[in-house]
């Protein structure tokens, strides 16, 4: 293909996500970045107009932007045994998760067919947790957006300054600046005070972006504690709240131990944790006042239904959060606690729990489409900027995901994305490379298209619908709206 060559991405419902749903639209795409979005009919008299030659792929179904999965651990894909079983909380699930990590792994291709598996899914960005370097170059490896998050957990506070401290800062080095990097401070009950207090200024200092689990086990929540604080009686100042760092306590679980009752959420909050570079996974165990702190600080909460319910979690706030306005992505977490790599699955569990919570507005479906795309990529700083992605704007990065609908009216295909979503991805294209259609995954130097397939593993995305798309080729003379017809599925070429 050509520098200069157009290519029209067309279906009967476009989602740009930050404009209204369009009937009948089109993307146009010219190298790597979206060139138009609008009525099909306009896109096409736009580049007639402009005398640019282009070619359509029209497209079965509804086109979104690609998914954002904003919370994963690839390289546990081959772990899927332990996601398949269900717990009693999360002390049981990590019992069953530290038996199945200390086996033999190959973190690298078990990364690789998370990746895989992920772009089977429609998702072309991916807040991915990395604990073993051999898995760091996965998202580069495949051509994926997102952040690569280097985990960092177990340290304390003496180990830290003596030598955890620079061990971070070279592990941080190996981490590829492609297609970002950033650091997983993993938990407040797994680091200490000094590691939390300093990695956000690790972070900051390089412009990079931050990710913790927060929330997630029912330990965290804020908890009334009575009595004196031991050591502390008659200390002018010292209560159960917000006051425990005024006794100078060396970690979260050492707070919750001389019976302070603060939540996990405001512990970090205190250390300068939270912000708008960082972003959390789970926010099950979260109070009003926890929420409302993630709002103050600009920070996007990435919730994992499906995973809290494998652990044997509460459900998630979801309600709660659409009602206070507070900014949500979504994630799948691992496959050693969910079902799939499909963030179709845990839009529809969002959907129900929502509902069962009470949540009765009519944006509902919207607004969760819009925390799988658009809300994913706020949460890493991926929305904005000359590589912005998330949506579909003149401009943006052309990531697109193409999902099989029946629904003709914009109103029922929205609805059945979100209530029956899971498995209908039938094209996923990053960087306006078709990257996958209808399960099969193009995998290879996706610069050049030089490729080959690749199958996806049992577990990781539930099975695609076959479906397949018309290609026309335009030119200044040629506008003619195509119906959707069948064709064999294409190679991932834009144009033949």
């Amino acid at each position: 293909m050509s520098a200069t060559a157009v290519v029209v991405h067309s279906a009967r419902v476009v989602v740009p996500m930050t404009a209204p749903p369009i009937a009948d639209g089109a993307v146009a795409v010219r190298d790597g970045r979206i060139l138009h979005v609008g009525d099909r009919s306009w896109v096409v008299d736009q580049l007639d107009a402009a005398g640019r030659p282009w070619t359509e792929r029209r497209w079965r179904g509804a086109l979104l932007p690609g998914l954002v999965n904003a919370h994963s651990h690839l390289q546990y894909t081959g772990m899927s045994g332990v996601g398949r079983r269900q717990y009693e909380g999360f002390e049981d699930w990590a019992a069953a998760f530290n038996e199945d990590y200390a086996r033999p792994h190959d973190w690298r291709a078990e990364a690789g067919a998370g990746a895989v598996a992920s772009l089977a899914a429609g998702v072309t960005s991916i807040a991915d947790v990395v604990t073993d370097i051999e898995a760091a170059d996965v998202l580069r490896e495949h051509g994926l957006g997102g952040i690569t998050y280097w985990e960092v957990m177990d340290w304390e506070n003496a180990a830290w300054e003596s030598h955890g401290r620079d061990q971070v800062l070279d592990e941080l080095e190996r981490i590829p600046s492609t297609p970002g990097a950033g650091l997983s401070p993993h938990a407040p009950y797994s680091l200490d005070v000094a590691p939390l207090l300093e990695l956000p200024d690790i972070v900051r200092q390089r412009g990079l972006r931050l990710h913790l689990h927060l929330g997630e086990a029912a330990f965290e929540g804020e908890r009334i504690a009575l009595g004196p604080v031991p050591g502390f009686e008659g200390v002018d100042g010292v209560g159960h709240t917000a006051d425990w760092h005024l006794a100078n306590v060396p970690s979260f679980r050492a707070m919750r131990a001389l019976g302070f009752g603060a939540s996990a959420t405001a512990f970090v909050d205190r250390l300068g944790v939270l912000g708008p570079d960082c972003h959390i996974a789970h926010g099950v165990y979260m109070t009003a006042s926890d929420r409302a702190l993630l709002r103050a600080r600009g920070t996007t909460v990435a919730l994992c239904p499906r995973s809290n319910a494998v652990i044997g979690l509460d459900p998630p706030p979801v309600a709660d959060y659409l009602r206070e306005g507070s900014p949500i992505a979504i994630g799948t977490d691992s496959l050693s606690s969910s079902p799939s790599l499909d963030p179709m699955a845990d839009v529809t569990a969002l959907h129900r729990i929502a509902r069962a919570q009470g949540y009765g507005h009519r944006d509902l479906h919207e607004r969760l489409l819009a925390a799988a795309t658009l809300g994913g990529a706020h949460a890493m700083g991926l929305a904005v900027g000359p590589d912005r992605t998330g949506h579909l704007a003149v401009g943006a990065r052309a990531d697109l995901a193409v999902f099989d609908v029946d629904a003709r009216t914009v109103p029922d295909a929205l609805a059945e994305l979100v209530e029956d979503g899971a498995g209908r991805a039938v094209a996923t294209v990053v960087r306006g490379v078709v990257r996958a259609t209808d399960g099969t995954v193009h995998i290879g130097t996706v610069n050049t298209g030089s490729v080959h397939t690749g199958s996806v593993p049992p577990d990781a995305v539930h099975a695609g619908r076959a479906r397949g798309d018309a290609v026309h080729a335009g030119s200044a003379a040629s506008d003619a709206v195509h119906p959707d017809t069948h064709s064999p599925t294409p190679v991932p070429e834009e144009t033949r």
